[in-house]
């Protein structure tokens, strides 16, 4: 079974003051960059949109002509609801997703998270997280992107709009984690100040090709 990729994309980002799919990551816009940490996957990219679409649109008709721009009308009820939108438009299909909240992950870690999901043997209610310790409490924190096995994923749109993706994790059998030592999966990309740091974090990296 296929690896559908999912860009969440939707938000108004108000805090962060600009789309937060369009911002800068030195020379690369948070878009671009998913875009491109997902090409292994051999599988367009679904970006679901909501308050910013047109913008979003252009600009991946300009930079990012590899993906596919969807507007979820329901943008304001929360990610659930385009989860939902996805299965829908990937019926069938295992989803990858991955928050524009999250923009820095790795390409490895996407290749890592895929073979681990087959491994398990993709399934069907499965939900695979990826999650690292942090020190120095020792504590194992768990992340983005997520892998929602194709049933699963097709639970969305039971839920209400506006639930929380938890209440979709909590009908999960099994649940899945993959260790990992990269920090980038905590990111929330939400103010100028998460920006800075995630800018800085990825300075003197070559933009992904």
């Amino acid at each position: 079974m296929s690896l559908a990729p999912v860009i969440l994309a939707a938000g108004a980002s108000r805090r962060l003051g600009e789309p937060k799919a369009l911002a800068d990551l030195g020379g690369q816009s948070v878009l671009e960059r998913l875009a491109r940490a997902l090409e292994g996957l051999s599988r367009t990219p679904l970006v679901i949109t909501g308050y910013h679409h047109v913008e979003i649109q252009a600009h991946a008709a300009r930079r990012t002509p590899e993906v596919e721009v969807i507007l979820n009308p329901s943008w304001e009820e929360g990610r659930t609801s385009g989860v939902a939108l996805a299965a829908t438009r990937r019926p069938g299909e295992d989803l990858l997703v991955c928050p524009a909240d999250v923009p820095a992950v790795s390409p490895a870690l996407i290749e890592s998270l895929a073979e681990e999901w087959h491994r398990r043997g993709a399934p069907p209610r499965g939900w695979l997280a990826p999650s690292v310790e942090v020190v120095p409490r020792q504590e194992r924190r768990f992340g983005h992107p997520i892998i929602l096995g194709a049933h699963l994923a097709s639970l969305a749109g039971e839920q209400p709009a506006d639930a929380p993706l938890r209440r979709l994790r909590d009908s999960a059998a099994p649940l899945l984690t993959l260790p990992t030592s990269e920090l980038a999966i905590l990111d929330d990309l939400d103010t100028p100040e998460d920006l800075r740091s995630i800018r800085e974090r990825l300075q003197g990296d070559p933009p992904l090709r």
